[in-house]
């Protein structure tokens, strides 16, 4: 049987890094330093994701969650720094591209943080719904 928590937290990851080479690659934003993180850790979660949906694992959640976790803290924090002008004094970007600039600012609120910020939180989820119901 196929688990729909996992298959969402999977597609949700593969959109996720299709959106971050897109714009990176094929728009031209060279990410900050946080969003670099931010790839760290979502790249991996496509590969273990995939591996756990082929494999319908249920355990899964045990490895992803820590993970997506961080990245959901990590993605709020510079989506602050993005919103929260006095936040920018706590910034981790110290050279290159500044973690408060925004390459995208749609509808007035929604960057590139908060998309990845959005992914990690669906993720995250998704592995708590596969926890309770295992």
């Amino acid at each position: 049987m196929v688990n729909k928590s996992i298959l969402l937290a999977w597609i949700t990851s593969i959109i996720a890094i299709s959106g971050s080479l897109f714009f990176s690659e094929r728009m031209g934003f060279v990410p900050c330093t946080l969003c670099w993180y931010q790839r760290i850790l979502m790249y991996p979660l496509v590969i273990f994701l995939g591996i756990a949906f082929y494999r319908n694992d249920k355990e899964i959640y045990k490895y992803i969650l820590p993970i997506s976790s961080i990245g959901v803290l990590m993605a709020a924090y510079h989506y602050a720094l993005q919103k929260i002008p006095s936040m920018n004094e706590f910034s981790a970007c110290t050279n290159g591209v500044p973690c408060s600039g925004q390459y995208i600012n749609w509808f007035g609120f929604v960057t590139i943080p908060f998309l990845s910020l959005v992914a990690f939180t669906m993720i995250t989820i998704a592995m708590v719904i596969l926890w309770k119901r295992k």
